[in-house]
């Protein structure tokens, strides 16, 4: 295998992860938050934030460094359309990935505090799914679309 077809392999299982772990979660919680189980929910949103700390955030920052060391071994320049376009919504991704994992921690926290007392949800629980759910859009949003550039590269 050629350093480039290695460089190649990680970044698109670096993509698989992001995009994988974001459905995977992204369904995990909603069935938990339909179930109304307060401490299915709570153990849910546990493994929701693991799972991001250990699988997403890895590939995150594995990302750009793969992304910049293909560039640079395919003679490529980062100023080309679909590479902007990329990074651009990279950043997007990020901005609305990153208060969403806030969100799972807090979401965690309260569900995990309800469980223990058998309360019902907090109304900040609910507020805080609510605002998750649509931020989600954008964020996996914005990566699909970087996938389909990574594919397509087309001239922009």
């Amino acid at each position: 295998m050629t350093y480039f077809f290695f460089l190649k392999f990680l970044h698109v299982i670096g993509a698989t992860v992001i995009l994988g772990t974001g459905a995977g979660i992204a369904f995990f919680m909603l069935m938990a938050h339909v179930s109304r189980d307060v401490a299915f929910i709570a153990r849910t949103a546990s493994l929701a934030v693991l799972a991001d700390f250990i699988f997403t955030a890895t590939a995150v920052v594995a990302q750009p460094i793969t992304g910049y060391l293909l560039v640079r071994e395919t003679g490529a320049s980062l100023v080309e359309g679909w590479i902007v376009a990329s990074l651009v919504l990279y950043a997007v991704a990020g901005i609305f990935w990153l208060p969403v994992v806030w969100m799972q921690i807090k979401m965690r926290d309260l569900a995990t505090t309800a469980a223990a007392a058998g309360a019902p949800l907090p109304a900040t629980y609910h507020r805080l799914f609510r605002l998750w759910f649509t931020f989600g859009f954008p964020g996996f949003g914005s990566v699909l679309l970087i996938v389909w550039l990574m594919i397509a590269k087309p001239s922009l």
